[in-house]
């Protein structure tokens, strides 16, 4: 134990200073070693998640020895003989998780405590000096030990006033993606109302004369958590920073891609990897709609805020289901004003350059750039130019859209130009910098969103770029599919029926109909695709079934 280096951190953290930290993941003690070279007050070794076994987190305390870094080790659950082990290795104190009553934090110091106030017992292993130094290390460690409760339940937020008068404990920490989790939005870093819970629990904490801390996830949410009052404050995950690091290098030469829980590689998914056609549709896929093909202007036009007008293209009127497209064209110097929906948008610039705010963070784009925005998260869209109109193809996850009006203010930071998807929150793709996939002949694809991309996601679309001859196979969906022609001109073939499209018109596709996309013009064609389905799954048939009126429900 580095009772001087814990003397340091208490300190500073006593005189209103921040102290910052590194979450470790990874096995390599080297991390650890360039956190203390780096003069970092903390480093959390993760052994709650992930692979690091006891070696390993013995040779990240090593690291720090003799530094002013104060090891913490975060445990896989609130047990002494976790809580003995660790803090008989050397570390300096123990993060421990799913702390929701005053008892479990309780039994959580008590554990981390000698006789006769706690229950630990005395080991002869490196806090000890191997036995050399019982006396003088029992005398010391009850003072000065941290157990570091992570608050990352709605429950634990319901009984902070609580907790925060157990004795034994002065740091606290948060856990924004299992409190989300908790309060109903799995796969959110901060799912609606979860910052609120975080900041209405962290002042109590405060004014009870507890210290917190949170794990930043960029540079501008480090500054966001400083400004909110949290004093311990993560720098990020080793890994995380790694990536961060790497998709930004690679998004500088055009090659970044988003990660896939399969490990397979972006350009090619594993939904298109392997497609064997078969020779009809399914019976249980028969289609009770007819497609409908829309041209700009047939459908509804709605002013939905002075100066923006929403054309609408795919929706009710058309007896779509849980899915809504359409066109949106800006004036000049328009601003649609902060809202939130109950369900995803999707927002692709086609025409002008375009600001996107989403809860402060803030994107520009080009054409072809798409921001997707899961449901509950606050956002405007804002014309650049003052004197040229900017088109937007938009896209909700519902069938029956509405919008509520946000009038919270969000601190303002400009976000950089790559493709990147905010944990929890929105997705950014920036279209010439993002690589492409091939799902069928002299076709390349990008994915702008779906449930791998944006966990939780009730849809899924993109862009795809057709040169002279590119096609799709023929292909069903197990859901809606709403199809603009962004360029060129396209040729939709549905079960023998054959239409022509350009100048942004747009196919919808109910479920179940056979169809495919061809480019038999001699200049390049390009469309935005939207599925009303968290995944861009499709059944591959007999090209017989798209040309051939009888063939495709022929069985």
């Amino acid at each position: 134990m580095k009772v001087t280096a814990i003397q340091r951190l208490r300190a500073k953290l006593q005189s209103r200073q921040p102290v910052y930290g590194l979450w470790i993941t990874l096995e390599s003690a080297s991390i650890c070693e360039m956190a203390v070279s780096l003069g970092l007050d903390w480093v959390t070794i993760d052994a709650e998640h992930g692979h690091l076994d006891w070696k390993e987190i013995v040779e990240h305390i090593r690291a720090a020895v003799r530094s002013d870094t104060v090891v913490l080790v975060r445990l896989a659950e609130n047990s002494p003989a976790l809580i003995k082990r660790a803090l008989d290795i050397g570390a300096d104190g123990v993060v421990i998780p799913w702390i929701e009553t005053p008892l479990q934090l309780e039994a959580a110091i008590a554990a981390a405590t000698y006789p006769p106030a706690g229950i630990r017992g005395i080991g002869a292993e490196r806090a000890t000096c191997w036995g050399q130094c019982f006396v003088e290390h029992a005398g010391e460690a009850d003072a000065h030990v941290l157990v570091v409760p992570i608050i990352e339940t709605v429950r634990a937020v319901q009984a902070i006033d609580q907790l925060a008068k157990v004795k034994g404990s002065d740091l606290f920490f948060f856990g924004p993606a299992d409190l989300s989790s908790t309060a109903g939005f799995p796969g959110k870093w901060e799912g609606p109302g979860v910052a609120e819970l975080i900041v209405q629990a962290k002042d109590a904490l405060c004014q009870a004369g507890k210290h917190c801390g949170i794990i930043a996830t960029d540079e501008a949410n480090l500054a966001h958590r400083r400004e909110q009052g949290f004093s311990m404050l993560g720098l990020g995950l080793d890994a995380s920073l790694m990536l961060r690091s790497l998709h930004k290098m690679l998004g500088s030469q055009g090659r970044d891609r988003q990660i896939r829980a399969s490990f397979t590689l972006e350009n090619s998914p594993a939904s298109l990897a392997v497609e064997k056609a078969v020779k009809c549709a399914p019976p249980e896929f028969r289609p009770d709609r007819n497609e409908v093909m829309n041209a700009r202007g047939s459908g509804p036009q709605l002013e939905i805020a002075p100066g923006i007008t929403f054309d609408c293209m795919v929706g009710a009127h058309n007896q779509a289901r849980n899915l809504t497209t359409g066109l949106v064209t800006f004036q000049p110097g328009g601003v649609l004003p902060c809202h939130r929906h109950t369900f995803a948008e999707s927002i692709t610039l086609l025409q002008g350059r375009a600001l996107v705010d989403v809860e402060g963070r803030m994107y520009e784009l080009g054409p072809l750039d798409n921001v997707t925005i899961p449901r509950g998260i606050a956002h405007r869209v804002t014309n650049l130019s003052r004197s040229k109109l900017a088109v937007f193809h938009i896209a909700l996850a519902s069938s029956a859209p509405a919008r509520e009006l946000v009038k919270e203010f969000f601190p303002r930071r400009t976000m950089p130009e790559v493709t990147q998807t905010q944990p929890g929150a929105e997705r950014v793709t920036y279209v010439k910098k993002v690589e492409r996939y091939s799902p069928g002949n002299n076709a390349a694809f990008v994915d702008y969103f779906n449930a791998d991309l944006v966990p939780g996601l009730e849809m899924s679309g993109g862009y795809g770029l057709f040169q002279h001859g590119g096609r799709l196979p023929a292909h069903l969906h197990d859901f809606d599919e709403s199809i603009c022609i962004v360029e060129g001109q396209a040729t939709c073939i549905v079960e023998g029926r054959r239409y022509t499209m350009d100048q942004q018109a747009t196919a919808l596709q109910p479920r179940g109909r056979v169809h495919y996309f061809i480019n038999e013009s001699g200049a390049p064609m390009g469309m935005i695709w939207v599925y009303a389905g968290p995944k861009p799954e499709r059944i591959v048939v007999e090209e017989a079934c798209a040309v051939e009126p009888a063939m495709a429900w022929s069985a």
